[in-house]
């Protein structure tokens, strides 16, 4: 049986990863690259990289094709468009990006350290109504909160 750390340990040595610094690059060039934040709506209007786009991971199949319900155009026409998928900690991206290149999307790329090395690195944040949301604000919205049930029993 595998688990989540087997699977994300396997789409590793698939993915590519890029750091913040990195995606602070590619924000600076033309074409701009996609921004594709996987996390959920409640995460995503916490705090996100301003202009990116919500889709969550559990609709991203859908979300990336043609003719579904969750169908993103800009997504499902953009399989060559350069995209950077993010979330809290770069490991659901990670999954994302694999998912990503097995329905054909050949630039995309996950951010290593997700929203939380993006904060870190002291880069944008914004909230649901687009205004900004400062670095110290942001790193408890972006904490992992493992509550002691959901820890391995001893």
């Amino acid at each position: 049986m595998k688990r989540y750390a087997d699977l994300l340990a396997e789409a590793l040595g698939r993915v590519r990863e890029i750091m913040p610094w990195d995606l602070r690059e590619l924000l600076r060039q033309q074409p701009t690259p996609l921004v594709l934040d996987v996390r959920e709506p409640a995460e995503f209007a916490l705090a996100h990289i301003a202009g990116s786009i919500n889709v969550p991971r559990g609709v991203l199949e859908a979300a990336c094709d043609w003719d579904y319900d969750d169908t993103v155009p800009m997504l499902a026409g953009g399989r060559d468009r350069m995209i950077v998928v993010v979330c809290r900690s770069g490991n659901r991206s990670v999954l994302a990006v694999d998912v990503m290149q097995q329905m054909g999307f050949t630039h995309v790329v996950s951010l290593k350290t997700g929203v939380r090395g993006w904060n870190d690195f002291e880069q944008e944040l914004v909230d649901a109504g687009q205004g900004r949301v400062d670095t110290d604000t942001a790193e408890p919205l972006l904490e992992t909160r493992v509550r002691p049930e959901q820890m391995r029993p001893r």
